[in-house]
């Protein structure tokens, strides 16, 4: 076998011949090196070449004469001058230098490691200067950012209490209205209500559209609303200008608590920007900009004086429903016994609508917790099958490698073995974790199958629930009027 990176055996030279038993004379040693190919180290680090094997071969060495310090040896103990290595393979290096080599590098290692760990701590010392700094600064901002945001807090609370008391009040207003209304139309509100709780109760779907005790109890409603015809007519105009009143308040309460929660929005998220936040960008020359409208004080005076007014319109409406409380008591208790009715059943039929979404919804969340789990296992065994996978390319790496090493090195050792049987098993490995990955997922599909069918179930009944909760009971706790008056709601 020829080795790599040493020069081919010529065979186009003739055959060495035997050695001789004693040296022979200079002239006839000449001779015969001219036909032999000099020993030259530095050659057999290149790769074989022709042409500088021939350039090699064609030089003609000459032998120095012998000098009194080397008298030559006995004819018994002449060297033969034949190369006793194999195939005329030669030394590059010898042990020593190798050794010698990777000492060298080692300590070529250690101080440029030791100079990287000196140029790491100037260059921490350095950046923990600079975030310190940059972080005593950032902090006043954001000290006075959040005084700003407690400022803004205050007032929005007080304004969401002014706003919650006038929508009370106006609603009541409201209320008052509507009784008044209906007992000017032949009480046509309570009517109109109980007619919209049939339309939208015909909404419902699949199962749930049944005819049930409060679908009866609604009929027998509107038979009642018809026959209470007692008119009413004081306060109505009254009302009316009150409620504009009322609603003008309240708007330029709710103009400025929108204005409140946008500048609270704002400085909130001003206030919780950090240096690793996204969206924060570039503005050349907004410094200079200055858009402000109003200083601290206006800006207090103006909330205060909006609530003052709001406390104002909240007074006069009081004291007219007060005035007209006792207009509505005589057409309440007809309407509001059966009014009771209609709303029991409504409650009772709730309660079972309700009931039967809280067990689907308990099914529903289980399979949702398992379509969780093994969605977080799919990606669990996903990442996996790609850090197996990146094992598996560094143990392919270091074979293919390892293959490119020369001659004799290539050597079946330890490692070699060790490093088949690795990717033997990262392989099987891989293939187990490929076969858990499908059954996952079929698994998966099962689940979603289940999950669709629970949730178009959830539909049906939530849309059920919505009617009878939100539509129908969202327009019966104002009718009939005269019901939240005396206080029966």
């Amino acid at each position: 076998m020829e080795l790599y990176g040493y020069p081919l055996k010529a065979k186009f030279n003739q055959p060495r011949p035997p050695p001789p038993k004693v040296l022979p004379a200079t002239s006839t040693m000449t001779a015969n090196y001219k036909n032999r190919i000099p020993y030259h180290p530095e050659s057999f680090s290149m790769p074989w070449m022709p042409n500088s094997y021939y350039k090699a071969a064609a030089l003609n060495p000459t032998l120095s004469p012998l000098t009194e310090s080397f008298p030559g040896l006995p004819p018994t103990k002449i060297v033969p001058l034949i190369s006793e290595r194999p195939n005329g393979v030669f030394t590059r290096h010898t042990l020593d230098d190798w050794h010698r080599s990777n000492l060298t590098n080692y300590k070529e290692s250690e101080t440029t490691r030791h100079n990287a760990e000196r140029l790491r701590a100037d260059l921490n010392r350095t950046i923990k200067d600079v975030y310190q700094q940059a972080k005593r600064t950032q902090g006043e901002s954001t000290k006075n950012l959040g005084e700003r945001v407690n400022d803004i807090e205050y007032w929005k609370s007080e304004l969401c209490i002014e706003l919650d008391a006038m929508i009370r009040e106006t609603n009541s207003l409201a209320d008052m209205q509507k009784r008044l209304e209906r007992a000017l139309a032949d009480t046509e509100g309570p009517f109109q209500v109980a007619h919209k709780c049939l339309l939208n109760r015909e909404k419902r779907m699949g199962i749930d559209l049944v005819n049930d005790d409060v679908e009866k109890q609604l009929i027998t409603e509107i038979k009642i609303i018809r026959s209470c015809r007692e008119r009413l007519q004081q306060c109505l105009d009254t009302v009316n200008s009150q409620l504009m009143c009322n609603k003008e308040a309240r708007q330029e309460l709710e103009k400025d608590l929108a204005d409140k929660q946008m500048g609270h929005h704002i400085d909130s998220k001003c206030y919780q920007l950090k240096n690793t936040s996204r969206g924060i960008h570039f503005f050349k020359g907004v410094e200079r900009i200055d858009a402000t409208v109003s200083v601290p004080e206006t800006w207090a005076r103006f909330t205060d004086n909006n609530i003052f007014r709001s406390q104002s319109a909240r007074a006069t409406s009081a004291k007219l429903r007060a005035s007209t409380e006792s207009l509505l008591m005589g057409t309440a208790d007809e309407m509001w016994r059966q009014f009771s009715k209609v709303n029991d059943a409504f409650t009772s039929r709730i309660t079972e609508i309700a009931n039967a979404k809280s067990k689907i919804q308990t099914h529903l969340a289980k399979t949702r917790q398992e379509i969780f789990q093994i969605e977080t296992k799919i990606q669990v065994i996903q990442k996996t099958i790609k850090d197996k996978e990146v094992q598996l390319k560094v143990a392919q790496t270091r074979l293919d490698e390892r293959t490119r090493r020369p001659n004799v090195e290539l050597c079946r050792d330890a490692a070699q073995i060790r490093l088949v049987q690795e990717v033997n098993e990262i392989n099987e490995t891989l293939r187990n974790l490929h076969q858990c990955l499908r059954a996952s997922e079929d698994m998966l599909q099962m689940l979603v199958r289940s999950k669709g069918v629970l949730e178009h179930d959830l539909v049906v009944k939530n849309n059920s629930l919505f009617i009878d909760q939100e539509r129908c009971m969202g327009m019966r706790k104002s009718y009939p009027s005269t019901v939240q008056i005396l206080g029966y709601v």
